[in-house]
C-alpha cells in the first residue's frame, strides 16, 4: 500500500500545484485534496473533500480517508477571494489548532508537514545578520501574518510533544516569488511606484515557487539514507538582493518616506491598490531579513534549483515592462507625496502637542 497524502489548502495556486506534484510520485497511492472553497484549477486524480479546517469536521475527513500523511499548507497571509483578515488569521489559528487536533486523534497519521515561514524572526534594527532556526528572535511579531506563524508553530510543537511517534517537518520559508505568487511581497513588487522608508535599503531573500514545492515533496516523503525529513528548517535561495537592487530590477521608480509616518501607511497602500500590507511588511522593508540555510541542505538534503537573484529575475520577467506611462507614473507618485505630507503634517502635529 502506498502513501495516503491529505493537503490542506488546495484552493490556492500553490496548494494546487503541490498536489499535482505529490501524486506523480510512485510511493504515493492517493491524494486527499482539502479546501473550504471549490478550486479553480484541476487537481488531476486527487479526491476533493471540500471542508472548512476550522470545524472540527476535518477529523472526520482524516479518520475516513486514513490519511498517514498531512502537508498543511493552509498557513497564509493573504485571504483568497479578498477574504478579511480576520478570516485569514481564524483559518491559520484555529485551522491549525482544529487540524492538529484531528491528526492527534488519528493512529494512521504518521509523518506532519507544515508550511511557516521566516517571518517568525521580525524584523529588528539589532537583528543579527543571519538567523539560524534556533536564534531567537529580538523582537517578537505584534500581527500579522506573522504573529499568526508564531502562534502555528506553538501549536505544532506542542503537538510533536503529545505524538512523538509522529515525524513532524516546519518548513520556515523566505518570501515566495514566481509567476503565479500570490504573496503581499508579490504584492508589493507589482505597484507602479515602489515606496520605502527614507535611510533604509533592507537585504531581502527569496525562494521560487517551484523550489516550495520541490522541498515540501522531499519533506512529505520517508528520510532517505544521511538525511532526516523532521525538525525546523529555514528554506531559501542563496544569496541576497537589496531593495534598491530589486527596484532597479524590476525598472520600478521608488519614493523614500518618513519612517515615523505609519498612520497613513494602510490609506497609502490602498490607494496604490493593495488590500493588506501588515506594520511587519513594513519592518521586512525597513530592516529586511537573511536566514541561514545550512541545515536545509545538510540534514533535509535539499539544494534549491533557483538562487534569491535567479527567483526574482523570473518573478520580473512575469512582471512585463517595468516602466508604465509618464502620465501613470506622476499619478502614482503624487498620491505618494500627498499622503506623506498628511502623514507628516500628523506626526508633527503629534510632536507639538
Amino acid at each position: 500500500m502506498g502513501k495516503v497524502v491529505l493537503v490542506t489548502g488546495v484552493a490556492r495556486q500553490l496548494g494546487g500545484r503541490f498536489v499535482r506534484r505529490i501524486q506523480k510520485d510512485p510511493e504515493v497511492e492517493r491524494v486527499i485534496a482539502v479546501d473550504a472553497v471549490l478550486p479553480a484549477h484541476q487537481l488531476g486524480a486527487a479526491e476533493f473533500i471540500q471542508a472548512d479546517i476550522r470545524q472540527p469536521t476535518i477529523a472526520r475527513v482524516i479518520a475516513e480517508t486514513g490519511a498517514d500523511t498531512v502537508v498543511h499548507m493552509d498557513v497564509t497571509g493573504i485571504a483568497p477571494g479578498g477574504g478579511s483578515r480576520a478570516m485569514v488569521k481564524e483559518t491559520n489559528v484555529i485551522g491549525t489548532m482544529q487540524l492538529l487536533g484531528a491528526c492527534q486523534k488519528s493512529p494512521n497519521v504518521r509523518r506532519l508537514v507544515v508550511k511557516s515561514s521566516t517571518n517568525v524572526y521580525g524584523s529588528a534594527p539589532r537583528d543579527p545578520a543571519v538567523f539560524t532556526e534556533t536564534t531567537p528572535a529580538k523582537s517578537l511579531p505584534s500581527g500579522g501574518f506573522a504573529k499568526d506563524a508564531v502562534e502555528v508553530e506553538g501549536y505544532v510543537r506542542g503537538f510533536a510533544r503529545r505524538r512523538p511517534d509522529v515525524a513532524v517537518c516546519v518548513l520556515r520559508f523566505a518570501n515566495i516569488l514566481g509567476p503565479t505568487a500570490d504573496t503581499p511581497l508579490a504584492a508589493y513588487f507589482s505597484l507602479p511606484v515602489l515606496p520605502t522608508v527614507f535611510g533604509y535599503d533592507p537585504r531581502l531573500q527569496f525562494v521560487h515557487e517551484d523550489d516550495v514545492l520541490e522541498v515540501l515533496r522531499i519533506a512529505a516523503h520517508d528520510p532517505r539514507r544521511g538525511t532526516l525529513n523532521s525538525g525546523t528548517f529555514n528554506i531559501a535561495g542563496d544569496g541576497v538582493l537589496l531593495l534598491s537592487q530589486c527596484s532597479r530590477r524590476l525598472g520600478r521608480p521608488t519614493v523614500p518616506l518618513l519612517l515615523p509616518a505609519v498612520t497613513w501607511t494602510s490609506s497609502l497602500v490602498r490607494t496604490l491598490g493593495m488590500s493588506d500590507f501588515s506594520p511587519e511588511q513594513i519592518r521586512l522593508l525597513t530592516h529586511g531579513r537573511v536566514v541561514a540555510t545550512d541545515q536545509m541542505r545538510e540534514t533535509l538534503g535539499f539544494t534549491p534549483r533557483y538562487t534569491t537573484a535567479e527567483t526574482f529575475a523570473d518573478f520580473a520577467r512575469g512582471q512585463g515592462p517595468g516602466l508604465l506611462p509618464p502620465q501613470a507614473v506622476a499619478g502614482a507618485v503624487d498620491r505618494i507625496a500627498a499622503l506623506s505630507a498628511q502623514g507628516s503634517g500628523h506626526l508633527f502635529k503629534h510632536s507639538a502637542d
